[in-house]
């Protein structure tokens, strides 16, 4: 039998990645129609629309915590803004390499603590640093030619909110959401549901 604390992944550990990755590569894209449609309501200060970020990078700190393996972060991420890229999404085939970005933001979080806390305050931090990598990607490569004050720091400080509240607040109670249904039985996240 093999240990269930290993950082080896079982069959499970994949397929279950692999769905929570489509799943919201599913929602990215259709997250993206919703950007677009909002940008009228952010009209008066466009970077604020940052606020509505956290909901792209949900899957790097849901998959840590669920999988609770090295990579599953990144690997959750990546693959979410690969299933969006070839759904369609508008910032086409760079959003692979994105997804990359910010999923390491995550992975950098839960190796911080050797993979072996996920306690809400590691969530968080998974989020925020998902937010941070996000928000670099973006001041460098979507967000150049905006002005720096205005613009580029306000919706790199709204990013990493949005991404410590909704991927990390939010991935932690979504996990925990999941744990409470039994799903996720055949997970640590799932064991220890009693613990919280």
């Amino acid at each position: 039998m093999q240990h269930t604390d290993s950082n080896r992944w079982r069959t499970i550990d994949i397929v279950v990645a692999a769905v929570i990755a489509v799943a919201f590569g599913v929602i990215f894209w259709a997250w993206g129609l919703v950007w677009k449609a909002a940008d009228p309501a952010f009209a008066a200060a466009p970077a604020s629309q940052a606020v509505m970020y956290g909901v792209w990078l949900v899957p790097a700190v849901l998959g840590g915590l669920v999988i609770r393996k090295p990579g599953a972060a990144l690997f959750c991420e990546a693959v979410a803004a690969t299933v969006s890229a070839l759904l369609g999404a508008e910032w086409g085939g760079v959003t692979i390499v994105q997804g990359l970005i910010q999923g390491l933001g995550a992975e950098l979080a839960f190796a911080a603590f050797r993979y072996r806390s996920y306690r809400l305050p590691v969530a968080v931090l998974a989020g925020a640093l998902t937010g941070l990598s996000a928000a670099l990607f973006d001041f460098f490569v979507w967000n150049a030619e905006y002005a720096l004050t205005s613009y580029r720091l306000p919706y790199a400080a709204l990013t990493v909110v949005s991404a410590a509240v909704v991927a990390g607040l939010g991935g932690w109670y979504l996990t925990r959401a999941l744990a409470e249904t039994g799903v996720l039985d055949r997970f640590p996240a799932g064991r220890d549901r009693s613990l919280v």
